[in-house]
């Protein structure tokens, strides 16, 4: 089997028709000038060493150089064996709060910029798990199906803001039910959730529908972001702070983490629960269950292992280079002694 690396390259060949055509024009101006100053008898006489064959030579030579340039610069490859490559790994789902509370300041820089740092930071560490993305606020809303693309689920990830999501509240019972349409395979019990939020839950029901998960074999973890003491939730103007959300009232609405909930969620989840503020514990803590998991095989693929072949025409146009310098248009002597033409007699 044999591949193209940069199949662009290869655009080079359309210089070799221009070549030749220069050529071809060069002669022709070579035999008109030569016919003003006198018969091409008398040139043969004045340069009887010159070849005629040698210039179509060195012709051939320089387009045989430009082609051996342009495959190499092509890169071409040779499939030498095929390989079968099997990947285990865990089915993750993680649902990200993007209500407006979210924008809380109590953890640097906020809440939902530390759940999206916190998630784009376990992307790096896996290998072969399979990782979907649900965005929910007052509705659960899915931005990335299951896939092991982590560069494609990094892309979705940072475009995730306060604003993806009309209605607002928060609703985890819909961000765990839409998490179970996410795991396709009846037969896999690898499934973990995790959600990241700061616990606020107006839709309740979070408990119930986190059950239902586990008898779906889903393992439900939970996240906390912010403090207890809480923060005002910032609502800026062009990126600067205007005022601060405010109730019915008029009074300013502190937001505040609420661990009891998230606790409860992830225990009826058969799972645990975390407090988002230090990165690196939470990697740790994540690695440590994904590595108490069973893996399982996603899919066997079979692929053939290519070496760049490159240098062989490379060598070649190396080669042919020199071939050209040294290649005068002259006859060639021992040629000449073979008079394969009988021109000696022919001149007698």
């Amino acid at each position: 089997m044999i591949q193209l690396e940069e199949k662009i390259y290869l655009y080079a060949l359309a210089a070799i028709p221009v070549v030749v055509m220069l050529f071809i024009l060069m002669k022709l101006w070579q035999r008109r000038a030569r016919k003003k100053f006198g018969k091409a008898s008398v040139f043969k006489h004045l340069s009887p060493a010159k070849s005629r064959f040698k210039p179509f030579l060195k012709l051939v030579v320089r387009c045989l150089v430009i082609t051996s340039l342009a495959i190499a610069l092509a890169n071409p490859k040779v499939g030498t064996k095929m390989e079968t490559v099997k990947r285990e790994g865990v089915d993750i789902v993680f649902a990200i709060d993007v209500s407006k509370s979210m924008l809380a300041e109590d953890i640097t820089p906020n809440r939902l910029e530390k759940a999206k740092r916190l998630v784009s930071e376990l992307l790096n560490k896996l290998a072969g798990d399979r990782v979907g993305i649900i965005a929910y606020a007052g509705q659960a809303y899915p931005q990335l199906p299951i896939t092991t693309d982590y560069a494609a689920a990094k892309m979705f990830l940072q475009q995730m803001n306060t604003d993806m999501l009309s209605s607002q509240g928060t609703a985890i019972d819909q961000a765990i039910r839409l998490a179970t349409s996410y795991f396709d395979d009846e037969e896999q019990t690898n499934r973990i959730l995790f959600i990241l939020s700061d616990g606020e839950d107006h839709a309740e029901g979070a408990s119930i529908a986190a059950t239902e998960a586990v008898n779906k074999g889903i393992l439900i973890y939970t996240v906390g972001l912010g403090t207890s003491k809480g923060s005002p939730i910032p609502e800026r103007i062009r990126g600067v702070i205007d005022t601060y959300k405010k109730d019915n009232t008029g009074e300013v609405v502190i937001t505040k983490l609420d661990e009891n909930l998230l606790k409860d969620i992830a225990q009826n989840g058969k799972g645990d629960y975390i407090n988002g503020f230090d990165t690196e514990e939470v990697v740790s803590f994540v690695e440590e269950v994904l590595t108490n998991m069973e893996k399982k095989e996603f899919e066997t693929k079979q692929f053939v292992d290519f070496k760049d072949q490159f240098q062989w025409f490379l060598g070649a146009a190396i080669a042919l280079l020199f071939l050209d310098i040294f290649l005068l248009e002259r006859k060639t002597a021992w040629v000449q002694r073979l008079n394969l033409f009988n021109e000696r007699n022919k001149k007698e």
